[in-house]
């Protein structure tokens, strides 16, 4: 049962972290500011390196990850694409990754919740990227 849980949370985490450095891309090219090109490359630096300790956790148990939700991933882009084409602002790349950072903090909460029996080091990595989530939504807050 634990190395069950632990798996499928590692997925989640992995699919979190996917669908988060993709959100990153997706706005970095519409940021003006200097300082928030800064922020949001440093924390797409930072799930990418948490991802690369998720895949060798999944490695480890001979698993291969998950993607994020094809038609979470397509809703996301559409929605991002549309609101940057209306207002091509940093006030709006800020709120897309608000949104996107309390929905990924939210679903990670519920899945530490749903996979109590995880091993302590995975439950460890999805706190760490819930606290990277919470924190760049800290880190923006000036730019909403």
């Amino acid at each position: 049962m634990i190395e069950q849980d632990t798996v499928k949370l590692l997925r989640e985490c992995d699919a979190g972290v996917k669908m988060g450095v993709a959100s990153i891309e997706d706005v970095l090219p519409h940021v003006r500011s200097e300082k928030l090109n800064r922020c949001l490359t440093k924390c797409k630096d930072e799930h990418v390196e948490l991802g690369d300790e998720i895949r060798q956790k999944l490695d480890a148990c001979y698993d291969h990850g998950k993607n994020p939700n094809p038609v979470a991933k397509s809703m996301s882009w559409m929605k991002t694409n549309m609101k940057l084409t209306m207002d091509d602002s940093d006030a709006t790349v800020a709120d897309l990754m608000t949104d996107g950072c309390n929905m990924g903090v939210k679903s990670l909460n519920r899945y530490l919740n749903q996979y109590k029996a995880a091993d302590e080091y995975t439950k460890d990595i999805t706190k760490r990227l819930i606290n990277l989530e919470q924190q760049l939504t800290l880190d923006i807050r000036q730019y909403l």
